[in-house]
């Protein structure tokens, strides 16, 4: 497992939860974050996927050696704690990314149906 990968991912997080606790974001950067955190979640899938492949053709093979199959486990594993990691920390910061892009996107859009001073009185 490469650890530049992970320092993206971490650089990636930290600033999705720096928009999610108020920081300006543009809505082009808010749909960037949240695209890079659907590729990164699309991504490690793929991975578990590929290792969980792998461990079933060696546990297949009556040939293969332990240490192979000792290595596909430890992938699986870690990456399987990695992403559920992930989908709870990055899939929620991601969800609270697109509330406030949803949030940007009808106030601009409530802004140019509506100009100053011409807003309906809410109820």
């Amino acid at each position: 497992m490469s650890s530049l990968p992970q320092k993206l991912d971490l650089a990636l997080v930290t600033r999705l939860r720096q928009v999610v606790a108020g920081e300006v974001a543009t809505e082009a950067e808010l749909r960037a974050l949240d695209d890079e955190a659907g590729g990164w979640l699309r991504a490690t899938g793929a991975q578990l996927r590929a290792a969980e492949d792998r461990l079933t053709n060696l546990n297949a093979d009556p040939a293969a050696p332990l240490a192979e199959i000792a290595t596909e486990v430890r992938r699986v594993e870690a990456l399987s704690r990695e992403r559920a990691v992930g989908r709870g920390e990055v899939g929620e910061i991601a969800l609270d990314a697109r509330r406030e892009l949803v949030r940007l996107v009808v106030t601009d859009d409530a802004k140019a149906r509506f100009p100053p001073g011409a807003m309906p009185a809410t109820t």
